[in-house]
């Protein structure tokens, strides 16, 4: 082991500190996740192979290009192990062709953008405001200032997406890429209905599915790969794997979007980070994921459930998949006060705007709450249920702190009953 306190003792106090905050305290960040130990010893650990311990230096590995034709000498050993990322992803979403190397999901968009798109081309995708992401063509990021963008939202009463609107949409703007997938939408979307309409106009279809990856890998959520020309997600959300990004695509796609990728927009890729997608790929793949991922379907219909009975307006009314929008303003509150007061209670959340919602961005109308974390430390309906009631509790307190103390302890007591688990294909949940 590492002499930290010899090596950098001011870092390691800082680390030890992040690691104990989150294990004591819910998170119902949708975005985040608890990655295996195996996840994060590829990323950089020593391994055990035959009882002798090994250095990880996959971080010190150069390979630029892609395996078998790399511009570094001294790659024969990493070009296998993306191979056996990319074959394993292949094989878990029915893809034609993978590129593992992006760092992020936003690149992975810009990557897609730019092997299939021209600087100033027309895209239309769900709006920021609606749900969908920065890399969705909002004028804030690349993506907006590179190319043409449109928005589409969702319906004022329904809360959910009108594919006869954006059929019609496309059809006045004339995109040449349809971008689908969100951030903060709790339905279904429907694949082949956006296919069609993208077949009408003469336009790509994209889709993101950072969010829902681990869900369409385990087949609790419908999947794009059949439907769209290329898809774009990250390994980390409900994937449960190490902080990246991964492109599937149509093989008639592949050399366009691998050359956007290097040399187009990034250098040499993260060698210990695609080792550890590769071993996120082999834990979805098993049936101890998918009864993760179905139970977190079920928490987050339990979570939404309980707060709708507890008074809470949930957008949409309801869920289809891990995460949930919830509206503060019946209980007269903004997303920043809600997610600052549960901070206190040790429950993060984080504040969002709702569709069509008049406060300004930095203070929102609701919070997003997900439970893909609180899934992977073995929390079944009953206490989901019990996090509920935290919030409710908490968002009814008038902010005073011996209410809050109590909650706090309750918060305190669930993440103790509860521990981070190094093995989440081990845990096992309640049968309720």
């Amino acid at each position: 082991m590492i002499d930290w306190e010899k090596a950098d003792g001011e870092l390691a106090r800082l680390i030890a500190e992040e690691s104990r905050r989150q294990g004591e305290t819910i998170k119902l960040i949708a975005s985040e996740n608890y990655a295996s130990e195996a996840v994060l010893q590829a990323m950089g650990c020593p391994v055990e192979v035959d009882g002798v311990v090994w250095d990880n230096h996959l971080n010190d590995k150069y390979a630029e290009g892609y395996p078998g034709h790399r511009h570094y000498g001294g790659c024969e050993v990493v070009d296998q192990i993306e191979q056996l990322a990319i074959d394993r992803a292949k094989a878990l979403f029915g893809a034609e062709h993978v590129n593992v190397q992006p760092h992020s999901g936003t690149q992975t968009n810009l990557g897609v953008y730019a092997g299939l798109l021209s600087v100033g081309d027309k895209i239309l995708g769900l709006d920021l405001s609606m749900g969908g992401h920065l890399s969705h063509g909002s004028r804030i990021s690349l993506s907006g200032k590179l190319y043409q963008a449109a928005h589409y939202g969702v319906d004022r009463d329904t809360e959910e997406m009108d594919y006869d609107a954006i059929a019609k949409q496309a059809r006045e703007f004339g995109p040449k890429m349809i971008v689908a997938g969100a951030s903060a939408y709790s339905r279904f979307i429907d694949f082949p209905a956006l296919r069609a309409i993208a077949d009408e106009v003469g336009a790509l279809l994209l889709v993101d599915m950072a969010h829902i990856a681990g869900l369409v890998a385990a087949g609790v959520h419908p999947s794009p790969v059949p439907y769209a020309d290329a898809v774009t997600t990250t390994t980390h959300k409900t994937l449960r794997g190490p902080r990246g990004g991964m492109i599937l695509c149509k093989a008639q796609y592949a050399k366009a979007i691998d050359r956007a990728i290097f040399p187009g927009t990034q250098g040499g890729p993260f060698m210990h980070v695609i080792a550890a997608k590769a071993v996120c790929m082999k834990e979805a793949a098993s049936p101890a994921f998918q009864r993760y991922a179905t139970q977190v379907v079920a928490n987050a219909k339990v979570l939404a459930s309980a707060l709708e009975a507890k008074g809470m307006r949930i957008v949409s009314g309801g869920t289809d998949n891990h995460l949930m929008l919830v509206d503060v303003r019946p209980i007269g509150m903004t997303g920043a006060a809600a997610e600052n007061l549960l901070a206190r209670v040790s429950v993060t959340v984080n504040k969002n705007l709702l569709p069509y919602d008049p406060a300004p961005q930095a203070q929102t109308s609701g919070i997003r709450l997900g439970t893909p974390a609180v899934t992977t430390r073995g929390m079944g309906k009953a206490a989901v249920a019990e996090i509920a009631d935290i919030i409710a509790s908490t968002l009814a307190s008038d902010g005073r702190e011996d209410i809050l103390d109590g909650l706090r302890a309750r918060s305190l007591a669930l993440c103790r009953r509860f521990p981070i688990p190094k093995d989440p294909l081990a845990v096992t949940f309640p049968a309720e």
